[in-house]
């Protein structure tokens, strides 16, 4: 099968420095308007590698995230935003970028060429076939991540990608490929753009079903996010006023005792 870049193809609209801010904003939110749709597209994939994501931690395992440059960032803020959101450990979801920790804020030159950092990377998690490594690179080209990947193949770790090119060498490396094909950039290149905001919008959905799946959600309430702040602590107990049909006072009294919405609605009245 072909393999074409197209995230790197010409954009649709030139002179771009001759546009008004009011046209450049309204054609760029014409073309973001199309990635939902791509996206949807994807589904069935996005389904296939999200079963094996929760079959894997049901199992004790842990979610990889690994990727370079934008793909890097948007993995690292999916992981960090779990434990949070969810209550889990940090040590369940991970995200890697080439580069290191220091790539997070400022690029590291050539880091992403490198044939053996991903691997090592993996490998200094004591990674294991319990786990799942989800490859991102918009381009499904980057060195760093399709030879991490070849690796935890050899190894028999699951692995997937999310990639936004057709038949790319990442997606032939994963046996859980997600391809989702935004086309032509509006700054021809600048994959941060749709296709950033397609992998954003992906992972968005797979640590949400995922976590769901794993019983950490009640309703459609975050029973077990973290109460690292006063707003979340304010919700915390509008949830428990709402679940258990109690005053502020006694709700907020709970939330302090028990530290979390599940605890204090497992052990009211007990």
């Amino acid at each position: 099968m072909s393999f074409i870049k197209t995230t790197e193809q010409d954009s649709k609209y030139n002179h771009l420095e001759k546009m008004s801010i009011s046209e450049t904003l309204t054609t760029i939110n014409k073309e973001d308007q199309t990635v939902a749709f791509a996206v949807k597209k994807a589904i069935p994939q996005i389904e296939e590698l999200t079963q094996k994501i929760v079959e894997q931690l049901q199992k004790g395992g842990r979610l990889f995230y690994i990727g370079a440059g934008t793909s890097g960032r948007i993995g690292i803020l999916d992981a960090s935003e779990c434990p949070p959101t969810f209550g889990v450990s940090h040590d369940l979801v991970l995200g890697l970028i080439a580069g290191g920790d220091v790539a997070i804020r400022k690029a590291v030159e050539f880091a992403e060429d490198s044939l053996n950092q991903g691997w090592e990377d993996l490998f200094a998690y004591a990674i294991s076939e319990k786990d799942i490594v989800i490859g991102i690179a918009a381009s499904g080209t980057t060195p760093y991540v399709i030879a991490a990947l070849n690796k935890c193949n050899e190894k028999n770790i699951p692995t997937g990608c999310i990639t936004c090119n057709e038949n790319s060498p990442l997606a032939a490396v994963s046996k859980f490929p997600i391809e989702v094909v935004v086309g032509p950039e509006f700054v021809t290149g600048s994959s941060r753009m749709k296709a950033g905001t397609a992998q954003k919008l992906v992972l968005n959905m797979i640590s949400t079903t995922t976590m769901i799946q794993l019983g950490k959600v009640k309703g459609n309430k975050m029973v077990d996010m973290q109460l690292s702040n006063n707003k979340l602590v304010a919700r915390g107990t509008d949830m428990l006023i709402q679940e258990l049909n109690i005053d502020p006072q006694t709700a907020s009294t709970l939330l302090k005792k028990h530290g979390s919405v599940r605890n204090a609605i497992k052990n009211f009245n007990l």
